[in-house]
This record gives structure tokens, sequence and C-alpha cells, in this order.
């Protein structure tokens, strides 16, 4: 069963690295610099089309977008995709007021126009440039086509702005998820600013205005990112305003992504069974009362007791909080289990390292290459290592308690953690609204992390598990969330 395991596992990996590189092949792909803002340069070679800047949204970075960025490489178009402020692999927080116009905004649109005028000046391209972007980045583009007449097409992804008018912008396509409704909403009211009779699907013109909805089919906020149908009517709305045509197959890329992150964690449980066998005896599962205390108390007593302390001493939005929630609610977790007789065992320094080298680097590289950003830069090197302090004890309390319990107490104890955080949001909404996002990475941690961890378990204990996944949750948080200063970068 393990050779069947791990031969299945290879070949799903290798014919999803084949087909996620048919993307990448024939490309040039150069890393440069705007200021300090990074930017990456894909283009075929010799390729003279019009120059597309390509944007993405909160939280994300030019991973995220580069399924869009790789199609209009391939139909000519020069692209230059790059990380706003604070996002990615750009060493500068943003700042202003995330709420203001004239705060945050204007600094991501000088930012935008920055990259407009390099990318633009370096290529030699005379006419205008279009953009593209995603989530946040809507309505940053929309804005900066309406203050630059170098601007043409604008294609907003999953795209939201109030700046967004009957007459303006005048070559505009929406792209949306199906499951996205609020934004599909939009979407549609913004095509019937020019054409009142027309909806999702056809394009409405006006006087000196193009616009158009289109939706991309089983597909929601991050969905839409790899969307077939999404990724061929943006080549085809940029043809159209260009006066070009492209003949290029697009590709599937989401599927073959997803492939490639599960045929790696599934490799994660032959590989672990190659580790030697020093895990003492599976204790047994906690009585429903006492898994109670050991989850309940915990959940509670973290929101009371954080929310109580306010620091702003980390560059990104409610890190200084979830340290603190975090390191709470796993030395909590890891008293009661000691006094229940649950305490961890010995750590195996081999066992830590092949799950790091794993998790970190093998699942780390694969992700960064075609998914989101996962190296850190210096900057968030200090980040990673103030959340260590709260992951480690969690991470720590949490593999004691998954040792030996059942699925169902396995989940009631990771859904006991994110009610913690509901409750947290709820206490301080205003300080902690980030907090909600923070949710879905914690949820992925536990299902694609949780796993290779328990079978790292399974072989050398629960304490080396619960260590490397520690550092494994601080890096990831560490990388995954915006630098931000609100009294500004200097």
């Amino acid at each position: 069963m393990r050779r069947a395991v791990l031969l299945f596992g290879l070949l799903l990996a290798a014919l999803s690295l084949w087909q996620l590189e048919a993307q990448r092949a024939g490309l040039e792909r150069s890393t440069l610099s705007v200021g300090e803002t990074p930017v990456t340069r894909i283009v075929q070679p010799g390729a003279e089309g019009p120059v597309v800047v390509v944007a993405h949204g909160f939280a994300g970075s030019r991973q995220m977008t580069q399924a869009y960025a790789h199609d209009l490489a391939r139909a000519g178009y020069r692209v230059w995709s790059f990380d706003f402020l604070g996002h990615g692999r750009h060493p500068v927080p943003m700042s202003g007021d995330v709420e203001s116009i004239d705060g945050t905004t204007r600094l991501l649109i000088a930012q935008t126009r920055a990259v407009v005028d390099a990318a633009l000046a370096t290529e030699g391209w005379q006419g205008e440039a279009a953009l593209l972007g995603h989530s946040m980045a809507t309505d940053i583009i929309i804005r900066t086509a309406l203050d630059d007449p170098r601007i043409g097409p604008v294609v907003a992804i999953s795209a939201f702005s109030k700046a967004v008018t009957a007459n303006a912008p005048d070559t505009l396509l929406l792209i949306t998820g199906a499951w996205e409704p609020g934004l599909r909403g939009f979407a549609r009211e913004a095509v019937a600013m020019v054409d009142a009779g027309k909806g999702e699907g056809e394009t409405a013109r006006g006087d000196e205005v193009v616009r158009r909805a289109v939706v991309a089919p089983l597909a929601e906020h991050v969905a839409v990112l790899h969307s077939r149908a999404g990724r061929a009517e943006a080549v085809a709305w940029l043809d159209a305003a260009y006066g070009r045509a492209s003949d290029i197959a697009v590709r599937a890329t989401g599927p073959w992504f997803l492939a490639l992150m599960a045929a790696i964690v599934a490799l994660a449980a032959p590989l672990a069974r190659l580790l030697p066998e020093r895990a003492p005896p599976v204790p047994g599962a906690l009585s429903p009362g006492r898994l109670a205390l050991v989850v309940g108390l915990p959940t509670l007593i973290a929101p009371l007791l954080a929310v109580q302390v306010e620091t702003r001493l980390l560059p990104v939005l409610v890190a200084d909080y979830l340290a603190l929630h975090l390191a709470i609610f796993g030395l909590c977790q890891l008293a009661l289990l000691w006094w229940l007789g649950r305490r961890p065992d010995g750590l195996r320094p081999v066992a830590v390292l092949a799950l790091l080298v794993w998790g970190l680097g093998v699942f780390g590289f694969a992700l960064d290459r075609y998914g989101a950003n996962f190296w850190p830069t210096p900057e968030r090197l200090t980040i990673i290592a103030a959340l260590g302090l709260g992951a480690l004890p969690f991470m720590l309390g949490d593999a004691v308690l998954a040792r030996g319990a059942a699925l169902w107490q396995r989940i009631a104890a990771r859904l006991g953690f994110l009610l913690s955080l509901v409750l947290a949001v709820l206490l301080d909404t205003e300080r902690l609204f980030f907090l909600a996002m923070i949710a879905p990475v914690i949820l992925l941690f536990f299902i694609i992390y949780g796993l290779m961890g328990r079978w790292v378990a399974a072989r050398a204990g629960a304490a080396s598990a619960g260590v490397a996944l520690g550092l494994i949750l601080s890096w990831a948080l560490g990388v995954s969330f915006p630098l931000f200063a609100p009294e500004g970068p200097g």
C-alpha cells in the first residue's frame, strides 16, 4: 500500500509539474525593481505587443495573478506584474488611512503609476497601457485609469469601485466568479450604467464607452484567478481594444496546481514511515467531558485576556494580538493536558527537520512558484520569530491533544480555536476585524500541515510534530499578511 501511494503521488506530481511548466514554457521572466517595488517582467522573446500592468489583491502577490500574466505574455503582450506596498516581497509597509481615498489608496495609485511609467519607458511603447487587477487592486487600477490618459483598456477581476461611472473607465471588462454574488451584482450594475438592457455575457456600448461583465464558472474569490473562461475573456478583450488577434490555447492551471499540492501532501505519508519509529504508545481518547474542558477553557480565556493588551510592535495587521492569542491558548491547553496526564514526549530532531524540509522546502517551493508568495523578505523574519512565540506552544498543545484523539475530537479542537478568534473579533471589532481574514489561513493549515504532522507524530511522537508545525505556522502567517505601518514607512 505504501509503495502504491508513493508511486501514485510521484506520478501525479510529475504530471502536474509538466502541465504547470508548460504554461511558462517559451516565456522570458525577469525580476527588476521600480524604486523599491519588485516587478516581474514576462514576455515572449522578441514580443512587441502592448504593455499590460498586472496588480494583485489584498494579501496577495505577483504569483497569485500569474495565470493571467502568462496567457497575456503568450499572446504577445509585454506584461509587468508587481507587488503592492507591504505585499509579497515588497520591503516597505503599506501606510496611511485605509478608509480614506486620500490615504492608502492614493499611495497605491502613485505606486501603480510609477510602474506604468517604468514599463512604458523601458518597453518604448508609444500607445496606451492596459491595466489588469484583482479584488483590492480593481479600485486602484480604475482610479489610476481615470487620472492618466496613457491608460487604455482595463480588466477588473472580482471588482468593486465607487469610482466607476457611466462614462469612465471607457473600456472596462469585469470578470467575477460565479460564487461571488455581491461582486457579480456590482459588475451587472456597472454594465447597466452604459446600457440598462445588457447583462452578464453581453457587451454594452455607449457613445465612447465599451463595457462587459462575464462570469467565471465554478469559481470564488481565489479560483477566479485560474479560471480558463476568465483568462480567455481577458485576452479577447485586450485584443479587441488594440485591434489584435491572438491564437493561444488557454491551459488549465488551477486543477493542476491543486493536484500538485495534494500530491506533495500525500507523499508525506510514505516518506514519514522512513523515520525511525520512536513514538510512545498512543494514549486513549479523552472523555467528552475532559475534551470540553481542554478545548472550551482556552477558547474562552484566550480572547478575554488577549484583548486587554493593545500593542503595535509588529508592522503587520493584528500580528501582535495573534501572537499573544496563540500563546495564551496554547499554554492554557498544555497546562490542562499536563494536569490530565497528557504530556509532550521526547523531541526527535531528525523528525522535526524532516517535516520542516518537506513542509517549508518542498511544499513551500511549489506554493511560491505556482500559487502565492511563501518566501519572507528580511523585514519579515522578526515577525515570524515573534509569531513563533505563540505558535510553538499552540501547535505543541494541539499535537498532544490530537495524539490518540478521534477524528471528531480533532475537528472539535480546531473549531474551538477558530471560535476563539471569532470571540476576539466580537470583543474588539474595530481593532481585530482582520482576524476574520486569518481564519481561512488557519483552516487550510490544519487541513494540509495537520495531516503531514499527524503522520510524523505517529512515528516520532507529538512533541516533534508540534514543534515543527509551530515553526511552519509562524512562517505561514508571517508571509501571508501585508506589512502595515499606520504612521507611514519613515
